[in-house]
């Protein structure tokens, strides 16, 4: 799309903090978008080893707060909605937001083009707030955590209304936007993998070396509570199997207590690390309900199987007995029967047919269809607009 480049056009990502699959996702936006700078509320360039360290990036007035808070970005938690509200974009004729939660709340001008990619609804305070309250223990403050959860529902669903077109990175968050938002959305499944992430086969010694266990079953992930890790490790210390978990996040002392010596914690893992392990792994596992989910792409793009719950995002990249193994909830039960069906049925899996089962989630497709929508929601919102000025 030649359009883009007349554009002038700003990203805007709600943390730069830690890097996951929304990160991923604005990496490739900013390699269709080059020039444009990176507005979001919180950068910890060290914690971000590296990424985005050529683009300009714009905070809000969290980042004045002292480390101390930014490290603990929870207690900002009241601050957030306005956030948003506070960067200057009128300089900007499109601005696309990559938003999980607060950054598709920016106000923009009337003439300029919003596009909101929306990787989840605010989780935490739609369909999982009692859950999370239970889970964080949140008991004396109740009285005034309940308030807040309400406000932050209520400002989400008018933040929703501010982006002129939605992207849903999933049918299942399609769905949610739905439900909570009542709006409607497109669809684009985000790069999920790329060309030149991909190393060789060959891996040097101090490589092999750094992975105690052989034969292991995976995880890549956020160590967050609703990934569900904590299922994963007492499932595996029943099953006294070898598991490998690569992610960093809050939750990680917390789980890594309970882990036997069969599971190793991997932190964060350079492209040769993560290369090995997929390469190396029996299976991928992947315990939570999550909208999306590229890290068991990235499996299967190395032709590793899939073990994951058969909800939400994953229903659309795993096929049972074909790429992988479904299981119907997440207790430890339920989830060593799907490791026992995977093992009973290991031999049958076509390493091919996986890995070409990830081409539809590649960050060239990605990349096309997101220039392709471009191009069509400018068209009518540039049409739009001249009827209204001729009124």
């Amino acid at each position: 799309m030649n359009e883009k480049n007349k554009l002038k056009v700003a990203l805007v990502h709600d943390f730069l903090n830690q890097f996951g699959g929304a990160e991923k996702t604005l990496e490739s936006l900013c390699e269709i978008f080059p020039e444009a700078p990176i507005y979001t509320l919180i950068y910890e360039k060290e914690k971000m080893r590296g990424k985005f360290s050529d683009r300009k990036i714009r905070t809000s007035f969290l980042q004045k707060f002292p480390a101390f808070f930014r490290k603990r970005v929870q207690w900002l938690a009241p601050f957030f909605p306005m956030a948003p509200e506070t960067f200057d974009l009128r300089d900007f004729d499109m601005v696309i937001s990559s938003s999980g939660a607060w950054s598709k709340g920016i106000v923009t001008r009337l003439n300029t083009l919003h596009i909101a990619y929306i990787h989840s609804p605010m989780r935490f305070v739609w369909d999982y707030n009692e859950r999370y309250i239970q889970e964080k223990k949140i008991g004396v403050s109740l009285f005034l955590i309940r308030p807040i959860f309400s406000y932050f529902r209520l400002w989400d669903r008018l933040a929703a209304d501010r982006p002129d077109f939605l992207i849903a990175n999933s049918i299942y968050t399609q769905k949610r936007i739905k439900k909570y938002y009542r709006k409607e959305s497109a669809v684009i499944y985000p790069p999920a993998w790329r060309k030149k992430d991909e190393n060789g086969a060959v891996f040097s010694e101090k490589i092999k070396n750094k992975f105690p266990h052989q034969n292991f079953f995976l995880i890549v992930s956020r160590l967050s509570s609703y990934k569900k890790i904590d299922v994963a490790i007492e499932t595996f210390n029943r099953m006294e199997l070898p598991l490998v978990i690569i992610g960093e996040g809050k939750e990680r002392k917390k789980i890594e207590k309970n882990a036997g010596k069969n599971i190793t914690f991997f932190g964060w893992a350079n492209g040769e690390e993560l290369s090995f392990a997929y390469c190396h792994a029996r299976a991928f596992i992947f315990p939570g309900i999550d909208d999306f989910g590229i890290a068991p792409v990235e499996a299967m793009r190395r032709g590793v199987p899939v073990i994951a719950i058969e909800k939400a995002g994953a229903k659309e990249i795993v096929e049972d007995l074909k790429t992988g193994i479904f299981f119907e909830v997440t207790t430890p039960e339920v989830l060593a029967d799907g490791v026992r069906r995977f093992c009973e049925n290991e031999e049958k899996f076509d390493k091919e047919y996986i890995k070409n089962k990830a081409q539809i989630f590649s960050e060239e497709v990605f990349k096309q269809k997101f220039l392709d929508y471009v191009k069509e929601v400018e068209e009518k919102f540039r049409f739009s607009n001249s009827i209204t000025d001729k009124k």
